[in-house]
Order: C-alpha cells, then sequence, then structure tokens
C-alpha cells in the first residue's frame, strides 16, 4: 500500500486526521498528567517535572494535536503523516525482531479496538521464529469499579494479554498486570523479553522495566508519548484507539509488508 493510500484510509475511518477524542478531554488529561496522577502516568516514572504547558507543546509536536492553549472544546485532530512515521519505525524494529528470533510481550488495553493488529503482528513474528512469551496466565487482583471492587485476571488472546472476568475482556489502563508478567519471568530469571508490544500501562511498565517498548496511544494519553520523548518508550503510534476494530486491518497489512514479515 502506498503512504497516500494508508493517510486516506486514516483520515476517511478517523483513526488520525479530525478524530473523535473531545478537547475538553484531552486537556484534562494533559493537566493530569502534569500533575503526576498516578492513572495518568501509565506506570511510567518520569523525570521531567512536565507542567501542562510542557504537556500541551509536547502532544502537539509528536501526536498533532491543536497546539493553541485557548482551543477548549469540540474534537482535536492527530496528524496522520506523523501515525505513518510512526508505523514506519514500528516496522523497522519488527523487521529486527524477526532477524533476531527475538522473544517478545504483547499485550493491549484496548481488546474492543486494535487487538487485531496484535493478533497479526504477533502471527507474523512466531512464522519467523520469534519465540512470543505469555508469562502470568491467570494472575488476578482487585480493582474499584462504578460497581464496586471488582476481579480482573489476565488472559491471552492468541498469546496476546489482556484483562479478563469472566467471559469479558476489559479496556485499561493499569500498569499492575505487567508488572506481574515481569515478576514472574524476573523470579524465573529466564526468557527476559527483548522486545514489548504494547498500549496503555501495560506499555509503560514494560518501558519503565527497561525494555524495547513500541506501541500505541491515543491524543488524550500523554504519558506514553511523554515516555518517548524521555527515551523510556522505543515508538509510539498516535492514533485513535478504539474505531471498529476492522478498520485496522490496513494498518496491520501496511505493518507487515513495511517490516517484511509477510510470509
Amino acid at each position: 500500500m502506498k503512504r497516500a493510500q494508508l493517510r486516506d484510509h486514516l483520515v476517511r475511518t478517523m483513526i488520525a486526521g479530525e478524530v473523535a477524542t473531545p478537547r475538553q478531554n484531552n486537556l484534562s488529561h494533559y493537566r493530569k498528567m502534569s500533575d503526576r496522577n498516578p492513572y495518568y502516568l501509565f506506570g511510567l516514572e518520569l523525570e521531567k517535572p512536565w507542567s501542562f504547558d510542557e504537556v500541551l507543546a509536547m502532544m502537539a509536536e509528536r501526536c498533532g494535536v491543536n497546539p493553541d492553549p485557548a482551543h477548549f472544546y469540540g474534537d482535536d485532530t492527530i496528524d496522520p503523516e506523523l501515525t505513518i512515521d510512526a508505523l514506519d519505525r514500528m516496522a523497522a524494529r519488527f523487521r529486527l525482531a524477526a532477524e533476531r528470533r527475538e522473544r517478545v510481550l504483547l499485550a493491549t488495553g484496548h481488546p474492543t479496538g486494535v487487538l487485531p493488529i496484535y493478533l497479526a503482528v504477533g502471527r507474523a513474528l512466531r512464522a519467523h521464529g520469534c519465540e512470543v512469551l505469555t508469562p502470568a496466565a491467570g494472575w488476578s487482583y482487585e480493582i474499584d469499579t462504578p460497581d464496586g471492587r471488582r476481579s480482573r485476571h489476565i488472559r491471552y488472546v492468541e498469546d496476546v494479554a489482556m484483562l479478563s472476568s469472566a467471559g469479558a475482556l476489559h479496556h485499561t489502563h493499569d500498569a499492575a498486570p505487567m508488572e506481574a508478567m515481569l515478576a514472574e519471568l524476573a523470579a524465573e530469571s529466564t526468557d527476559w523479553p527483548d522486545l514489548a508490544m504494547a498500549d496503555h500501562g501495560w506499555a509503560g511498565a514494560a518501558g519503565q522495566a527497561g525494555i524495547d517498548t513500541v506501541g500505541f496511544a491515543d491524543c488524550n494519553d500523554p504519558a506514553l508519548f511523554a515516555g518517548e520523548a524521555e527515551g523510556k518508550i522505543a515508538v509510539v503510534v498516535p492514533l485513535d484507539d478504539n474505531v471498529p476494530p476492522q478498520h485496522y486491518s490496513v494498518l496491520s497489512a501496511y505493518l507487515l509488508a513495511r517490516s517484511e514479515l509477510i510470509a
């Protein structure tokens, strides 16, 4: 697929371009990250103070949101050119992983959105000799929800880690599940991952642990972009991470072609 075709697809499906994320939601999250609210840090221990103005400027540069601090309402934007540039960097890292036959972790906090990309990449990496690790399957903990305390556990779908309860898969920002996965690997002293492909707290915790981490982030999730700016995250692809999942198939095909992982 040519770059122009991918760009048209991103804009048409609102994965990038004018996206459905409200501007006021973005600004609220930027403020909370700058205030060091743990929920918005995704498991990262950021070194810079990151004032609100610095977060907004960084997100304008790395994601393509409107840089005007006086723009309070309406939807915001993601620059599709930045999305494609980051996909190219991600593809290059996958190509290197295949050449080295690396050990890889795959994990997503958006099972209703970007999961198809993880599944496609996981299959391709396995086909090229990579080992996709699945530590801490079934590990569980309790979280606060609007309905009270609820149990969540790690469930793997084709070696992609997600949070689950009973028959449901859940959205999460939490870093604790990835931290549990890494703790199990560290305790076993074997099979430490060379690469993690993840988002939200799964990515933040992996990057904080020193693992080469690539992933996705929406324009209301500034922490991973800040982690990339500080060198804790290798690649962050800016996109809307929860459009209908079939729209991500084009991104999967582009990634596999660019990384030369198509069998």
